[in-house]
């Protein structure tokens, strides 16, 4: 009989205490829960609404928190209806912070109360935008080179025109050699137009890959010397058109590890912009130079390529490494740049555990530098003490 008394009198506490940990573990949730009357009251709510906004100060000083407009109109459709009601939107947030993402869904529990639950979707929403973009910034860049083949075409049909349909008499009494001029003109920019065309979808191709699409190759040692020797033969041609000289300082012997292709690329796309964005040389005056300068110790190695050329303005410095942002728009699709090159650049060194960053003063030139780690991955690195002892435990403990 004493047991029994004990017990019952120990149930209240159990339910006080299951009831205080139900309302702890509602206010843990990063989900936002809101309860509200008949009314449109706030009966309960936890920290996650309340930082959300899904209740909002009263209209009269000290007067009860007011649940937000869209809140209040879900929770009407729920009561009315009986049935769940969910809708997903952006919030305003002030201090020029982006949009607060949510998605509601209201559920009736009955006499007049409702149920909100609000998840955060800020990033999936941030995510869709950037695909968005993404795909409008891509279909504009591939009009822009296939408009232009398309008139090119026509330009190129219509000066070969009067050959295809005159004798032999006719082309002589007309002036053949303007028409075959201009057929050539339209033929070279067709071409050029046409390899613009190709490498921006090969760079999307590689950006996809280096954003994810693929798995990244296994790391292996990667000699500078070899890369910075291919960089530098790749970019002869064109820095020779311009009279540029393009040579190397620094260190020998450097070793980074990674993918040597995507290293490649990286470095040949700072080279590449360079060459582009350099003053062609000048007659009585010393040629421009584009320099690639390498140097490191234990931990890190420095890629740098330092250029002589226009220079880039201190608002556009934070977003050259956007996909498809162009400083110079003009200057940009006259040397069939893409504005796809710096921003595999960032890519290629994020995937390999660095960075790249840019110092530039207009009219001067622009630095850019490639950050890499000078050691193998942390994967095949030692296992760290903590874990080796807890081997060594297991085993004698399994001997025991």
């Amino acid at each position: 009989m004493r047991r029994r008394n004990d017990a019952d009198a120990a149930e209240p506490d159990r339910r006080v205490g299951a009831k205080g940990l139900g309302r702890r573990s509602l206010d843990a949730l990063r989900v936002g829960v809101l309860v509200l009357d008949g009314e449109d009251r706030a009966v309960l709510a936890n920290p996650a609404a309340k930082e959300m906004g899904l209740l909002r100060a009263g209209t009269t000083v000290g007067g009860a928190p007011v649940a937000h407009t869209v809140v209040r109109t879900l929770a009407g459709q729920a009561r009315r209806t009986g049935t769940r009601r969910e809708v997903e939107l952006d919030l305003p947030r002030g201090g020029g912070r982006d949009p607060l993402g949510v998605h509601i869904r209201a559920v009736a529990l009955g006499d007049g109360y409702v149920t909100v639950e609000a998840a955060d979707v800020t990033e999936a929403h941030r995510v869709a935008r950037v695909r968005r973009d993404f795909v409008a910034n891509v279909s504009h860049e591939l009009k822009t080179p296939v408009g232009a083949l398309q008139l090119l075409a026509e330009a190129l049909l219509d000066a070969t025109d009067v050959a295809a349909d005159s004798t032999d008499e006719e082309l002589r009494q007309t002036d053949f050699r303007q028409d075959l001029a201009a057929a050539r003109r339209f033929a070279e920019r067709i071409r050029h137009e046409s390899t613009r065309l190709g490498r921006l979808v090969s760079e999307l191709l590689d950006l996809t890959r280096l954003q994810g699409g693929e798995p990244l190759p296994e790391p292996a040692p990667v000699s500078v010397d070899r890369i910075v020797a291919e960089v530098i033969d790749r970019t002869r041609t064109p820095a020779s058109a311009k009279g540029l000289e393009v040579g190397f300082v620094g260190m020998r012997g450097l070793t980074v590890y990674g993918s040597e292709s995507q290293l490649m690329t990286a470095v040949a796309n700072l080279a590449e912009n360079a060459v582009a964005y350099s003053p062609d040389a000048e007659d009585g005056k010393p040629a421009p130079r584009v320099t690639i300068t390498a140097r490191g110790d234990a931990d890190v190695v420095e890629i740098a390529v330092i250029d002589q050329g226009i220079g880039i303005e201190p608002k556009d410095l934070d977003r050259i490494f956007e996909r498809f942002y162009r400083a110079d728009k003009a200057r940009s699709r006259a040397t069939g740049g893409t504005g796809l090159g710096l921003a595999i650049v960032k890519h290629i060194a994020t995937n390999h555990g660095g960075q790249v960053e840019v110092v530039s003063t207009v009219g001067v030139g622009s630095t850019f530098t490639l950050r890499l780690p000078a050691r193998p991955p942390d994967a095949v690195l030692p296992l760290p003490p903590s874990v080796e002892i807890a081997a060594e435990t297991a085993e004698a403990k399994g001997s025991a």
